[in-house]
């Protein structure tokens, strides 16, 4: 069994940064694929972005292209997402998941392990 704990979110002014983590229990993290997700209110559930097992990312959605990066370190069973240039509709609630396949998908039904989730809120 897998556990994902994310941190980060908060409020921030438009044009500002945040960094969010998702630190993952289990001894395979290193071998799954990972993604960051978002719900904002009254919307779906949406892909922002992936991370294969090596480290190269994969399908960012194209309302964050050039904004957000995603990253991880292995060692220390951590994903994260760097987000800059935040703007109000990036405001969601922001959950990491994890695909033990080690397929990157933009589909959630690629993913097993899914966190809690951690609020981001853009104030314009």
């Amino acid at each position: 069994q897998v556990q994902l704990v994310e941190s980060g979110g908060g409020l921030v002014q438009a044009g500002g940064s945040l960094r969010l983590s998702c630190v993952a229990s289990g001894r395979t993290f290193s071998t799954y694929a990972m993604a960051w997700f978002r719900q904002a209110p009254g919307k779906e559930r949406e892909f922002v972005t992936g991370i294969f097992w090596s480290g190269g990312s994969f399908g960012a959605a194209n309302s964050v292209k050039g904004r957000f990066t995603i990253s991880r370190d292995n060692a220390k069973s951590t994903v994260y997402l760097q987000m800059n240039s935040l703007k109000p509709e990036d405001t969601a609630v922001y959950y990491c998941a994890a695909a033990a396949s080690g397929i990157g998908s933009a589909a959630q039904g690629m993913y097993n392990y899914w966190g809690q989730g951690t609020q981001v809120t853009v104030s314009s």
